[in-house]
């Protein structure tokens, strides 16, 4: 098996396990690091660190045990698709930065993310995690589009 992991972006979601396959079917049997990112502190969360008797530590601690529960997920659906899978979890804002970093830290040949498949206006508001991967790992980055629900030209 190749030496660098390659990283696999799992967040839970239908896009992230196609991710899995993808990688997969495109890469074979090696080593994966599989890895969520979860948020330092979501918009409730920033809301309750305002109180004296709220620690915004706390919040973070579990938001990372929350990443790293659905990271172990993702690793065990990247060995049963054939992967020597670790998971791994980071809690960063901006979502792509920890991807890029941990992608930088075990020097991973590729990244494979999915992609939700949002149209412009909604990628313009909403973002887009897979685009600002590619646009700043300085790597090779394999985005996996959503499986495809009509024709568009029947």
């Amino acid at each position: 098996m190749p030496e660098e992991p390659i990283l696999i972006c799992y967040d839970g979601s239908e896009s992230s396990r196609r991710a899995i396959d993808a990688a997969a079917a495109l890469f074979g049997a090696r080593r994966a690091v599989v890895l969520d990112i979860g948020p330092a502190l979501t918009a409730a969360e920033s809301l309750a660190t305002l109180s004296p008797l709220v620690g915004g530590a706390t919040f973070e601690e579990l938001n990372q045990d929350e990443a790293l529960t659905s990271a172990r997920v993702g690793a065990q659906l990247a060995e049963h698709a054939g992967f020597e899978a670790e998971p791994r979890a980071v809690v960063e804002a901006p979502t792509w930065m920890g991807i890029v970093d941990v992608a930088d830290e075990i020097d991973a040949p590729v990244i494979v993310i999915g992609s939700r498949g949002l149209d412009k206006a909604h990628e313009l508001f909403e973002g887009s995690v897979s685009h600002e991967v590619a646009e700043h790992a300085g790597r090779p980055v394999l985005i996996v589009p959503p499986e495809q629900r009509a024709s568009r030209h029947a």
